[in-house]
């Protein structure tokens, strides 16, 4: 006969509010197997832990039930609790009755039958678990990151300094991702390229760090401890073994092309490094605007290069790597603003985005840092329009969080190189970060215009001689309710922050879930903000959403210290409550191929069933579910303790 305790928590009032805990813990009592029920007002704290220890070591306990949240919060903890006190860990059962009863539950009668209905299905049961054995697997200590901009970085540098094998993959030819393209960074106006540098060095230098710049992942396979994953490295006809960077190569190209790095506000050579500050200081052919790969003659880089490194038959080569943790630090686009026809981008020369006038401003950018436009001109009006695309239902709800405050940074540098009018087109200001607010009351001091409200379009139809030659921002000032036409000559756009293009290809490729906004989902968006629901793949930056420089780099600390949790080990204990084939009654349809989200099960043509991979499964029982033969088990949720738990809610 069981001996089954039965713990109900009132999480504070999350439970207790709706559910009348007294009478659940009465009705437990009463039920057959159970030797034990007690309430507590939070059972997941420390003295709710010891309570049940201590009653399993007084009443004997052999099965522990918990109504409380869901077991994605605390599962873990209470099977350690009842480890301590002897007992196998999957002797236990978590009884949801907060997210699945009080929370969606407003009336107080009917909310507690269902927590007695739901405690009484456990226990039914609860009498029918057996005791699961740990499984432990070996860890390979090396560690993968993908995304090389400051994000990547700094996750880089984190394991890396641990004494961790890093291989740290880029998809451009060079790191340093959005952060190499700026000037100044907000709110203290240090010089991007000062701060990055010394890290992409770092990187560089690094004997633990592997770099693979012009490369991307096209295959993961494996688990959590033991991925197995191709990277293709694409031709840069360039053999950087035999490059010694001399440049000379680069100073003798005949061919241009526009320059991506400077938003293609400039002209590069053919073969090309992206920025002096590059890394690798090692240049690619790009085969779009290389009169050899366009015309069939030319080779003068060739001729040119005494290092022999010019490899005009060089093709895309892959490598297998094996780790045992991966974090995800892909990044953002800016919004193709072209879009949004009514702001006038690409249209009037006069408009920009963001982006663009970060590589006006920096000394190494199309203009040599002047403050001029494309005409040459330098502007004595200028409009900065916030939220462009962002918090805006027609195309992204979100807040894109740092358009705010590089819109304030884009003034003062405004201020500093020109005598212009500038204006703020905002419809909150909002600075939330250390020193963001401070950095706001000191642009208020700098005779920066502010009106609040969102701009509606941006023409070029004047309606009064001051008009004429100008562009028109129109907007209402909602502080004094009036209809604007501000004429100006230059217009800055403050686009939203978007995930990546291509970032579907990386979801399925990772097994990493992504939100309504394409952004990488985490497992709890409080609680594991950087873990996945794929174990041993983290993420960090903004590929998660949008966020600051700081913010990214406390991120890649943070993924970089769970990635460690996991190499850090010789070996991983494995969740044993996993599924697994009886091959003799296989029929080897491969529905459980088809239905797993973990790509767990494997189809054996030499014994015409099915296997699955006890590492990858999670046991969510899909596969069991969909086998029309009842060959696949999921252990911990067999078909008699998941009919028994019925029985107990449909006899209540």
């Amino acid at each position: 006969m069981s001996r089954i305790g039965v713990f109900v928590c009132h999480c504070g009032l999350n439970i207790a509010r709706t559910v009348r805990v007294d009478e659940v813990v009465e009705f437990a009592r009463k039920l057959p197997g159970v030797v034990l029920a007690e309430d507590y007002k939070f059972v997941c704290s420390t003295p709710g832990q010891e309570l049940i220890q201590e009653s399993i070591e007084k009443h004997r306990l052999d099965r522990v039930i918990v109504a409380a949240c869901s077991p994605l919060m605390h599962e873990k903890t209470f099977r350690k609790v009842i480890e301590k006190s002897g007992l196998n860990q999957y002797m236990l059962t978590i009884v949801n009755i907060r997210e699945q009863c009080s929370w969606v539950i407003e009336d107080e009668d009917k909310a507690t039958e269902k927590a007695k209905a739901m405690v009484n299905g456990a226990v039914y049961r609860a009498r029918l678990l057996a005791p699961l054995a740990a499984r432990f697997i070996d860890v390979n200590h090396d560690a993968l990151v993908v995304g090389a901009g400051i994000t990547g970085i700094q996750a880089a540098l984190e394991l890396a300094n641990a004494g961790r094998k890093v291989y740290l993959v880029e998809k451009g030819s060079t790191i340093g991702g959005h952060m190499a393209q700026f000037d100044k960074t907000f709110p203290t106006l240090d010089c991007s390229a000062c701060i990055l540098t010394p890290k992409m060095d770092a990187v560089l230098q690094h004997p633990n760090i592997e770099l693979l710049t012009y490369s991307e992942v096209s295959e993961v396979q494996g688990f959590v401890g033991n991925f197995n994953v191709k990277v293709r490295q694409k031709a840069r006809y360039v053999d950087h073994e035999k490059c010694n960077g001399c440049m000379a190569c680069m100073e003798k190209c005949p061919g241009k092309a526009s320059s991506e790095f400077d938003e293609l506000l400039s002209t590069r050579k053919a073969i090309y490094i992206p920025f002096p500050q590059a890394v690798p200081q090692k240049p690619i052919i790009d085969r779009e605007s290389c009169t050899y790969f366009l015309k069939g003659k030319c080779r003068l880089c060739e001729k040119i290069c005494q290092q022999g490194a010019i490899d005009y038959e060089q093709q895309d080569s892959e490598i297998s790597l094996q780790v045992g943790a991966i974090i995800l630090a892909t990044g953002y686009d800016l919004m193709n603003t072209e879009a949004l026809k009514q702001f006038g981008y690409g249209s009037y020369p006069g408009v920009y985005h963001a982006l663009e006038i970060e590589r006006l401003f920096n000394s190494t950018g199309p203009t040599d840092g002047k403050a001029v436009m494309r005409d040459g001109r330098e502007p004595a009006s200028i409009a900065i329009l916030h939220c462009i695309g962002s918090r805006d239902k027609n195309y992204n709800e979100y807040c894109s969080r740092v358009c705010c405050m590089y819109a304030l940074k884009f003034a003062h540098l405004f201020k500093e190189k020109t005598s212009a009018d500038v204006y703020q087109l905002y419809i909150d200001m909002r600075c939330f970060g250390k020193n963001y607010e401070e950095f706001y009351h000191r642009l208020l001091e700098e005779d920066v215009k502010f009106i609040r409200g969102k701009a509606a379009r941006v023409t070029d139809r004047a309606l009064s001689p001051e008009e004429e030659g100008k562009l028109i921002v129109e907007v209402e000032d909602t502080l004094s309710n009036k209809f604007m036409r501000l004429p100006v000559d230059m217009v800055v756009l403050a686009p939203a922050m978007q995930a990546r293009r291509g970032v579907e290809d990386l979801s399925r490729i990772f097994n990493v879930s992504l939100d309504k906004n394409r952004f990488f989902i985490e497992r709890h968006p409080k609680l594991d903000p950087l873990a996945t629901h794929t174990d041993g793949v983290f993420i960090a930056g903004a590929c998660q959403g949008p966020k600051d420089i700081p913010d990214c780099v406390a991120q890649a600390i943070g993924a970089a210290a769970e990635a460690i949790t996991i190499i850090g080990k010789d070996k991983l204990e494995l969740e044993a409550a996993t599924a697994f084939v009886n091959q003799q009654i296989c029929c080897g349809c491969q529905n459980c191929v088809q239905v797993c989200p973990y790509d767990a099960p494997g189809y054996l043509a030499d014994k015409g069933a099915s296997e699955i991979n006890e590492a990858l499964c999670k046991g969510c029982g899909l596969c069991a579910a969909s086998c029309p033969t009842g060959a696949i088990t999921a252990r911990h949720f067999a078909n008699d303790q998941f009919m028994a738990e019925l029985e107990g809610l449909m006899q209540y």
